[in-house]
């Protein structure tokens, strides 16, 4: 049975947590509830004002309500929708045409003025020379890695319509020896050889290249786009197989193991099958089974909602969500024993650290957490927000158990969208782990000494 919450220790921040956290982005649009879709969606209109509207536009549709309505699989009210692959990537790439120096759009541009594209990355537009020389001392920096981020723009399209499966199957190699990215290559390389290979030769990479307009890159660039898409869908997964090594977690538990992912948003059940994690089973071959529930304001509506509390077959990876907060699925389902109490809780990138709105929101969880004793581990995407967050946690008294750099961090480079020549992030590229608190473990420690004495 889960341990009471103890009532004294629900205390909110010391005020020094609002010292480390970033100055939120201040909002133009209607403000948005916890969901850090829409949170992320509203800004743009603050740093490009504008932006969220061509790209509402382009979509044809009218409002950020319908555009999420797509991304949950429901039928939009306009006339959403491209006639031909051209289209449709024409429109892609036109959402992303703004000057990236003085913001401007191309309905903000004199008759004499036009979007061009650095001739390098192909992924950063000006409105002329002298923006793209002011822009230059930054953009250099980063032209090269988001020239990938073009590449793997239009690749990803190639994972959307099933045109390359992920190499799947046992592991030949022992656990303990597939350390990160480097020795889980070398394990899969025969096979993954041979997937890309049929990938690169395929009707489907020979179509996209022609809907796009743009010349074909070597085989080396589209391989190396095909692999780093590949560390992006097997992410997730994988680190939630590090958490539960790291931490301890017995996969040989009868009944099977339960796996809490909170905050999970479109970026997670968008498009996801449970195939999708049958890496993190080969991860523990022998595993008793497996259940990983996605809980967020933002999980996509057609995933499946099934959470249930029985047992699972061994050897097998069950995929389920609910929409709506934790600490409220926590009253409604874990203590009522309708879902599975979780061995795990994983949350990614959170951003609590980012806006006061979203700290509001996610307060009641990692109190949640903190006192239940839940092993927990967090990612994000910089050492800023790491250290950002690392301090929220310790104002909170968590026991922090451990942090560092992600060996299966997504190799795949993020653009940050609204700043293009700002420094890309990289998806789960640092992690956090914490364990109850510093007084659950003090007190812990002291009843030892006493039994001990004794």
């Amino acid at each position: 049975m889960a341990p009471r919450p103890r009532r004294r220790r629900h205390k909110k921040p010391r005020s020094s947590v609002a010292s480390m956290v970033e100055t939120p982005v201040p909002l133009t649009l209607s403000k948005p509830g916890p969901s850090i879709d829409a949170l992320g969606f509203h800004s743009l209109e603050t740093n490009v004002p504008g932006l969220s509207q061509l790209i509402l536009q382009k979509l044809n549709m009218k409002s950020y309500e319908e555009y999420k309505l797509v991304i949950d699989g429901g039928t939009p009210v306009s006339d959403f929708g491209f006639r031909c692959p051209q289209e449709m990537f024409q429109k892609m790439e036109d959402t992303f045409r703004f000057c990236a120096h003085c913001k401007a759009l191309p309905s903000g541009l004199s008759d004499s003025q036009v979007l061009r594209h650095c001739k390098r990355c192909r992924n950063v537009y000006y409105c002329g020379p002298e923006c793209q020389k002011s822009d230059w001392p930054a953009h250099r920096r980063v032209c090269q890695e988001l020239r990938l981020v073009a590449v793997d723009r239009l690749m990803e399209w190639l994972l959307v319509t099933g045109d390359f499966v992920l190499p799947s199957g046992h592991w030949p190699w022992p656990t303990e020896v597939v350390q990160g990215w480097d020795t889980w290559f070398s394990m899969r390389r025969l096979q993954l050889d041979a997937t890309l290979d049929a990938v690169l030769g395929s009707h489907a990479m020979t179509t996209l290249w022609a809907s796009v307009g743009w010349p074909r890159p070597d085989p080396d660039v589209l391989k190396g786009s095909l692999k780093r898409l590949l560390t992006d869908a097997l992410s997730r997964p994988l680190t939630l197989g590090l958490g539960l090594r790291a931490l301890g977690i017995n996969v040989m538990k009868t009944g099977g193991s339960t796996i809490h992912v909170v905050g999970a948003s479109h970026a997670e059940t968008f498009l996801t099958h449970s195939r999708d994690y049958d890496e993190l089973g080969y991860m523990f071959p022998g595993h008793l089974g497996l259940r990983v529930i996605m809980v967020g304001v933002d999980v996509a509506a057609g995933f499946p909602q099934s959470a249930s509390a029985s047992s699972l077959e061994p050897g097998t990876v069950h995929l389920s969500g609910h929409r709506g907060l934790y600490h409220n699925f926590w009253e409604e389902q874990v203590q009522t024993g309708q879902t599975a109490h979780p061995d795990l809780v994983v949350a990614f990138h959170p951003g609590f650290h980012a806006s006061p709105d979203l700290m509001e929101a996610w307060l009641p969880t990692l109190l949640l957490l903190r006192d239940y004793e839940i092993p927990t581990l967090i990612t994000v995407y910089s050492q800023q927000e790491l250290a950002a967050s690392l301090q929220i946690l310790a104002d909170l008294d968590t026991h922090l158990t451990a942090y560092g750099a992600n060996p299966f961090t997504s190799l795949k480079p993020e653009q940050v969208y609204s700043n293009p020549s700002k420094q890309p992030v990289y998806c789960s590229a640092y992690y956090i782990m914490f364990l109850g608190s510093f007084y659950q473990l003090g007190q812990a420690q002291s009843e030892e000494k006493v039994d001990g004495g004794v």
